[in-house]
């Protein structure tokens, strides 16, 4: 529990934020349960936060200003988008909660951060002007959605489910199915059993990447 000598600010309150948001998701992230950590009245934390949707917006903004302030230095666009795709993917991964914000506040200051982060070196890459928001939304689609996906799969796993095992049974399930109805997907059960989510997700991002670049070759 925090001292009660520390200075309260909209900073420390975000921090806790997150903290609660990790332990127990949204269900637990209460006024209550916030004072209890910092130690402080909710009078005290109502000073710099409205209320909770403010609570959980700045707590989404935290988490992803950090994921794309440590971005590293990238040698070309495309390295770069896989950067900034990465850092999200890591992010929501360790905060599943995120996913289900940006999703519900598509359109507030977080996803626009995120669209530029993106568009940046959309146009870097010599994408048309007139192609901009097409090719940007997409790319940022992908990242989102499959980033929410992961954060949902292990959400619907828990901690105390083995993946591998899991996916095993899955795998075997698809094996035993039909082979004249599913013979494409009896093929893959293998694959499905083996693959790894963070690097079927940069595979995904070079693809779309592939995709732009082919569409829209640099000049």
């Amino acid at each position: 529990m925090a001292r009660r000598s520390e200075a309260l600010t909209r900073a420390r309150i975000v921090d806790a934020a997150v903290e609660l948001l990790d332990a127990a998701g949204e269900g637990g992230l209460t006024f209550r349960a916030l004072s209890q950590r910092l130690a402080t009245g909710p009078g005290a934390i109502y000073w710099h936060v409205a209320n909770k949707d403010e609570l959980l917006a700045a707590a989404t903004d935290a988490v992803v200003d950090a994921a794309l302030t440590d971005e590293p230095s990238a040698a070309s666009p495309q390295d770069a988008v896989r950067a900034v795709a990465l850092g999200l993917f890591d992010a929501i991964d360790e905060h599943p909660w995120v996913a289900g914000q940006l999703s519900a506040s598509s359109w507030q200051a977080t996803t626009p951060r995120i669209f530029e982060s993106v568009g940046r070196q959309v146009r870097a890459l010599g994408v048309p002007q007139r192609e901009w928001f097409t090719v940007a939304s997409v790319i940022v689609q992908y990242i989102l959605g499959a980033a929410a996906q992961n954060a949902a799969n292990a959400r619907i796993l828990g901690p105390d489910v083995d993946r591998e095992a899991f996916l095993g049974t899955v795998s075997t399930t698809w094996e035993e199915l039909d082979p004249e109805d599913y013979a494409f997907t009896r093929t893959v059960a293998d694959q499905m059993r083996e693959h790894d989510d963070r690097e079927q997700f940069l595979a995904g991002i070079d693809l779309v990447l592939t995709g732009v670049t082919t569409t829209h070759p640099p000049r």
